[in-house]
């Protein structure tokens, strides 16, 4: 009977934990850089509002063996890309967006050429105040420029 109920509360508790990203977390105009045959890293970009403080802390894809968090900044006249240690905060209520030349997923030791139109299966995990880790699903279409929603 202990086996039943403790199946039944994880069940429960992971159908009422399922909805509570997507409810928290909102992701817009998401787009994969395309990439040609031979390159090895392209970028993920989209605008990601979270209602409650969080944090992106990584990511990952099937089309690429390291996705990571990155930054791009320039310091003094050189521009300079890195991974965001610890993950990149997304206060609450407040659109963060991620665009070439700035924050962005970094998808890397790419597998294949992503061309136009195509679409990427990208998972994204974020970490709450609590430390509590969360992943979305996306479906992320493959373009040349950024994707505008109206």
């Amino acid at each position: 009977m202990k086996l039943k109920t403790i199946i039944a509360a994880t069940t429960l508790a992971a159908a009422f934990m399922a909805p509570a990203i997507a409810q928290t977390v909102e992701v817009k105009d998401a787009w994969v850089r395309t990439s040609v045959q031979g390159q090895k890293a392209t970028g993920a970009f989209m605008k990601i509002t979270a209602k409650d403080g969080t944090k992106l802390v990584g990511g990952s894809s099937p089309v690429a063996g390291v996705t990571e968090i990155h930054e791009m900044k320039m310091e003094g006249d050189v521009m300079k890309m890195r991974a965001v240690e610890g993950g990149l905060e997304l206060p609450a209520g407040k659109t963060v967006e991620l665009k070439p030349g700035g924050y962005h997923v970094m998808l890397m030791d790419l597998k294949a050429a992503l061309p136009k139109d195509s679409t990427v299966p990208l998972t994204l995990v974020f970490k709450d105040a609590k430390g509590v880790e969360s992943k979305m699903e996306l479906k992320v279409p493959v373009a040349t420029a950024p994707m505008h929603s109206h």
